[in-house]
């Protein structure tokens, strides 16, 4: 049967040494770093027995940003920065729970990427106790850099997560300080929503999240996996 209209292609990310990396989805963990938590205004659990449930969201998969440049989204005054870890699924997990053993296999590779905000509209929902998605899912809210295979990338333990705004540091943090890793994560992920070949996880970020504006530059950073140059433009009219 002939589509009624054009179907729009998979937003891709280029991998380093070659290919692209058609996007299926955009999972986010929300409050992953204690202090990120802290600065939000909500409780970082005082032991892993207390974690309870991972906090998720989702971005719809066109937001993805390659080529660096964001424009400043209409309906805020309030636009943040976020640097996380970005991980990409090359495979599709099979039905059922995720074994957190079995899940480094299904990773593809790693990025650094922005999770932009408007944190204003977030707080506003926040009050109300209403959900905060427009907040987070507009378009060009997930700039990401290129792709690091996963073997080329090594392990990730200890690497620092780094961001700096106009050549001013603004975020710093390790991955050792998430507080769910990524193979709990996808157990975690795998238990609500069926995970698939081209999914990314947004990781969550360190504290120090903080404004943007049309014309700033700034930097993000993943310690021998990649950096993300970004510049927020004019808003589109």
């Amino acid at each position: 049967m002939t589509d009624v209209i054009p179907a729009p292609d998979a937003p891709r990310v280029p991998v380093r040494g070659g290919g692209r990396f058609p996007v299926h989805r955009i999972y986010c963990v929300g409050r992953n770093f204690a202090e990120h938590a802290r600065e939000m205004g909500a409780q970082a659990p005082a032991s892993p027995a207390a974690r309870g449930r991972p906090v998720f969201f989702m971005k719809p998969a066109d937001a993805v940003v390659v080529d660096g440049e964001a424009p400043y989204p209409p309906a805020t005054a309030d636009l943040h920065h976020e640097v996380e870890l970005v991980v990409a699924l090359g495979r599709d997990a099979p039905p059922g729970p995720l074994a957190v053993e079995d899940a480094p296999a299904l990773v593809f590779g790693y990025a650094v990427g922005l999770d932009l905000t408007r944190r204003d509209l977030q707080a506003e929902a926040k009050r109300a106790g209403l959900p905060w998605d427009i907040a987070k899912g507009f378009d060009a809210s997930a700039p990401v850099g290129e792709l690091v295979p996963a073997a080329e990338a090594g392990d990730l333990r200890g690497r620092a997560l780094r961001l700096s705004v106009n050549g001013v540091l603004r975020q710093q943090g390790t991955l050792d300080d998430m507080i769910w890793s990524v193979p709990e994560i996808l157990h975690e992920l795998s238990k609500l929503y069926r995970l698939r070949a081209g999914d990314l996880v947004f990781m969550g970020t360190p504290s120090g999240v903080a404004a943007l504006s049309p014309g700033d530059r700034g930097r993000a950073e993943l310690d021998g996996v990649g950096v993300l140059d970004f510049r927020i433009v004019a808003p589109q009219v």
